[in-house]
């Protein structure tokens, strides 16, 4: 089952919108009624998967992505959790240096974790043929961290979740296939989930994998004040089934605490 490491995170929203548009941009799947016009949310990241999942929330937000350092060499290096979560903190607060104000700014980074090397993006075709060989037929870890940076805040609050991932037989054709769709240079451990070459159970968080745990963000803005958010919160459950066709086990209980929390 997936573990969460939190730090001082309290609890967030989420359903799907399939209309994107490069750019600075507000992305929504619907305007409530009550929707605040002077309260904004601000994704820091430039990952179309990323931008597509959030849309889930059916909250509107910006996006914008600034560059930031992937140190795996940290000293936080030993621990994951705390380097993913401290990844997603510099995302956050760099978007805030580069001027975003009065906003919400979610942070996220993923890493990969396989017999205890970190694997970040591959550097270059070589590196991701060597990340996929050593990750096919094996299962491994899927670290992200969120990172939650409201206006008042002085630093970001920041949680990370972690799903097992079994990586099915990949031959060199299977590889070469992949690669042939021209995104792995922009996952970590070069692989997509989405692209099929990898599962999880129906315990696990499929979505964390793809780089944003929604039912655990959902759950940290449930907790979060109001007057941050820019809508009403809807649970992601429902669409991210329909999406996935299968009926997720670990939703429910998420969803289910914080509603007992809230």
């Amino acid at each position: 089952m997936d573990s969460l490491h939190s730090n001082g995170v309290t609890p967030f929203r989420s359903i799907i919108g399939d209309s994107l548009t490069s750019g600075a941009v507000r992305y929504h799947a619907r305007m409530d009624s009550d929707t605040r016009a002077d309260s904004r949310m601000v994704l820091a990241s430039r990952s179309p998967r990323r931008r597509r999942l959030l849309a889930w929330l059916d909250l509107p937000f910006d996006c914008v992505a600034f560059d930031t350092p992937e140190d795996l060499d940290s000293p936080l290096a030993h621990d994951p959790r705390a380097l993913v979560a401290h990844l997603a903190a510099e995302k956050a607060l760099a978007a805030r240096d580069g001027g975003v104000a009065d906003a919400l700014i979610l942070g996220f980074d993923t890493l990969v974790v396989a017999d205890g090397e970190l694997l970040g993006k591959p550097v270059d075709v070589a590196d991701a043929w060597r990340m996929l060989r050593s990750l096919a037929g094996e299962t491994h870890e899927v670290v992200t961290g969120c990172a939650l940076l409201a206006p008042n805040d002085v630093s970001p609050r920041t949680f990370s979740v972690t799903t097992h991932v079994r990586m099915k037989p990949l031959s060199d054709a299977d590889i070469r296939a992949w690669m042939a769709m021209g995104t792995f240079l922009g996952c970590a451990g070069a692989y997509n989930i989405e692209a099929q070459v990898a599962s999880v159970t129906d315990d696990e968080c499929y979505q964390n994998v793809a780089g944003l745990p929604l039912c655990h963000l959902y759950a940290a803005l449930s907790g979060s004040p109001s007057e941050s958010r820019p809508g009403l919160l809807a649970s992601p459950i429902a669409a991210c089934d329909a999406a996935l066709h299968r009926t997720c086990r670990l939703g429910p209980k998420i969803a289910s605490e914080a509603a007992r929390g809230a």
